[in-house]
Order: C-alpha cells, then sequence, then structure tokens
C-alpha cells in the first residue's frame, strides 16, 4: 500500500558532464561544489551527488578529489548522503579504484550499481542519431563486482535504471537474497528537450517521461519493498507530469543539473526549491537527511 504522508527524499546531482558553456550555474570547482552542496541541503536536498574535477583520475589521488568537497560539506551537514561517480578506466577495477579509499578517509555510505549496458545515443541537429562509438557498458561481471564492493565496504547501492532490463537485473539479485542492505532506485526516463532549442533532444535511451513509463516500472517492482526515486535526463524534470506521478505512487525525486536540459538556465538550488514546491503541492513532507539514511536503510 502506498503511504502517502511519507517523506520524500529529495537528491540533487550538482554537475555531471553539464559543462559551464551548456549552463553557466554548473559547479566545476571544488569551491562551486561546496557551495552549491551548501545551498542545496538547506534547501532539502537529504542525498547529493557530484562529478570530482577529473574523473579520469583514480585511486587515492582520484579520492582525495572527493574528500576536497565531502569533507567541509560532512562536517556542516553530517546526515548528508554524499556519493561520488564511477571513474574513466579500462576494467572495473579501474573504474572504482577510488571508492574504497575514500570510504576510509570518510563516512562513505552510499555506493553506486548500473546494472546493465545501454546506448546513451546522442543526436544531431538534424535529429538523427549520431555515429557515435561509445556503449556506456556494464558487464554482467562487471555489475557483480560493485554490488559486492558494496557488500564488502557497507555502502548502499545507488541504481541508474536506464531501462526495463537494468531492473529485471537488480530484482534477480533481490530475489536470490544477494542485494546489499540500503538499495535505492533510480528510475531514468529519457527526456525530450535540448539546449540547443525548441525541438531538440540530447540523448535518445529507454522509457519517455510519461505516467505510462512508470507505470511499467511499478508493475515489474510490484511488492518488493525496494525504495525508488525518478529523474529526467536530457530533459526537465517538471516534463511530462511523471514527477507528481511518482510522488503520489510513493517515490522520491532525483533533480540536478546533471541531468537537466532544456529552454531555461536554472541552478541547482532552483530545481531542489522546486521539488520542495511540488512535494508541498501534492501534500508529502520532504525528509531530512537523517531520515533519508532511515528510509533507505544506509548502513552506518
Amino acid at each position: 500500500m502506498v503511504d502517502t504522508q511519507a517523506p520524500v527524499i529529495i537528491e540533487v546531482a550538482l554537475n555531471g558532464a553539464t559543462q559551464p558553456d551548456r549552463n553557466p550555474n554548473s559547479p566545476q570547482t571544488q569551491e562551486g561544489l561546496v557551495e552549491d552542496a551548501t545551498r542545496c541541503i538547506e534547501a532539502g536536498a537529504a542525498i547529493v551527488h557530484t562529478h570530482a574535477p577529473d574523473i579520469s583520475i583514480g585511486g587515492q589521488e582520484g579520492a582525495q578529489q572527493y574528500l576536497e568537497h565531502f569533507v567541509p560539506v560532512h562536517e556542516r551537514f553530517p546526515d548528508a548522503i554524499l556519493y561520488p561517480t564511477i571513474v574513466f578506466g579500462q576494467t572495473i577495477e579501474d573504474k572504482t579504484s577510488h571508492i574504497e579509499p575514500l570510504a576510509k578517509a570518510f563516512p562513505l555510505r552510499m555506493g553506486f550499481v548500473d546494472p546493465g549496458s545501454l546506448n546513451l545515443m546522442p543526436t544531431g541537429d538534424d535529429g538523427l542519431p549520431m555515429p557515435a562509438e561509445w556503449v556506456y557498458a556494464n558487464s554482467p561481471s562487471d555489475v557483480a563486482y560493485k554490488f559486492a564492493l558494496c557488500e564488502r565496504l557497507g555502502l548502499g547501492p545507488g541504481m541508474a535504471i536506464f531501462e526495463p532490463g537494468f531492473l529485471r537485473a537488480a530484482l534477480a539479485y533481490h530475489a536470490a537474497g544477494a542485494m546489499p542492505q540500503g538499495a535505492f532506485l533510480r528510475f531514468y526516463f529519457g527526456g525530450e528537450s535540448s539546449y540547443r532549442g525548441e525541438g531538440k533532444v540530447d540523448l535518445l535511451f529507454g522509457l519517455p517521461p510519461r505516467k505510462s513509463s512508470l507505470d511499467v516500472y511499478l508493475e515489474m517492482l510490484g511488492d518488493t519493498p525496494l525504495p525508488w526515486s525518478i529523474a529526467i535526463v536530457s530533459g526537465d524534470p517538471w516534463d511530462g507530469d511523471v514527477a507528481r506521478h511518482a510522488l503520489e505512487r510513493g517515490g522520491h525525486l532525483r533533480v540536478g543539473l546533471e541531468d537537466y536540459a532544456g529552454s531555461r538556465a536554472p541552478n541547482n538550488l532552483e530545481l531542489v526549491l522546486e521539488a520542495v514546491a511540488l512535494c508541498a503541492e501534492v501534500g508529502r513532507p520532504v525528509a531530512s537527511a537523517a531520515e533519508a539514511g532511515k528510509i533507505l536503510n544506509l548502513p552506518r
């Protein structure tokens, strides 16, 4: 049964691959990341996801980049849930080489597991898919490695569900009793707008941001008690009314400049405040960072 009074976890993804030429409000420096994280947590965000200034660097040096903005934020907001992204590398060991040193130096509570592969297909100005050679690949072996890493380090696996096959894999782990504690599903919908102007779409993937698309995921999820949120990637989070539908169905929200593409040039704080306002309209309170950790059952 859906609890329409349950607190909503708001996550903000501060920067990702969004460069200032796309949106000048995207934080790229350590100081900018600290400032944006601070403002967003004060406004209601419980989870903050960031990309370090150079995500090609792994190991201890890569961890240090996250520590430079995680530590000052944690000192002010000790309950806030902060987590990094993957490192560019050849092997799964390379791609996650910063996680263990980061977890040893910082009270990291959330990791990441994307349980599948897909084409995040860019489009040209003519609307056609561009002949890019890159595929976002997570082999079954890589997926197992990341789940095992979360288990070993005591991190809740945050999962990006880009298309239904990703959810099927996650549900198989859960059904087998192999899902680490603190799992969190994020249903990502392929947005239908662009910084490039009206009629453009930046990425083609997955399901579009529709109520019916979310209903597909929720029917697959059934009675499985995994918490979930929604995000619109390459679009505006309020397009299609899927965000309101998610709140009415008991879900949570992810916003931020990593995902946003549209006719506006908002900052992260604006997007968080808009999420808070939508929660109020639907009649659900916003979860504090401490409440979010309990809702997700994150390890300590």
